[in-house]
């Protein structure tokens, strides 16, 4: 499957994107462009820090990195629900790495190529 690559696609997406950071985290980016390349979709984003997460690590960073590692699963699981829902796309895979000390994120979606299954 692959998605067209213009300027109606990336902004669907931007919003798609921004929409679940809000969600979660109650403000969306600072900076956030996408790519899209045949069955690839790349999110380089650079979010905001939370004042719970300045909190957090300097008093627990043990619970901080579990707290990021489980917002990234939760963010992964609800930017699959919503590109398969809002935009019919079929996934393969959504792979995400976040640096927390930079709260830079890239976030590649794997579209599923319909004629292997």
């Amino acid at each position: 499957m692959t998605i067209q690559d213009n300027n109606e696609s990336r902004k669907k997406l931007s919003h798609i994107y921004n929409e679940i950071a809000k969600e979660l985290f109650g403000f969306g980016t600072t900076s956030l462009r996408v790519s899209i390349e045949k069955s690839l979709i790349t999110f380089q984003a650079k979010h905001r820090r939370s004042p719970r997460s300045d909190a957090l690590e300097g008093e627990a960073p043990a619970l901080k990195l579990e707290v990021d590692f489980r917002m990234s699963l939760l963010y992964k699981k609800r930017l699959r629900e919503r590109l398969e829902e809002e935009m019919g796309l079929q996934l393969e895979a959504v792979l995400r790495d976040y640096d927390a000390t930079t709260q830079w994120a890239f976030t590649n979606v794997i579209l599923s190529d319909s004629t292997e299954k």
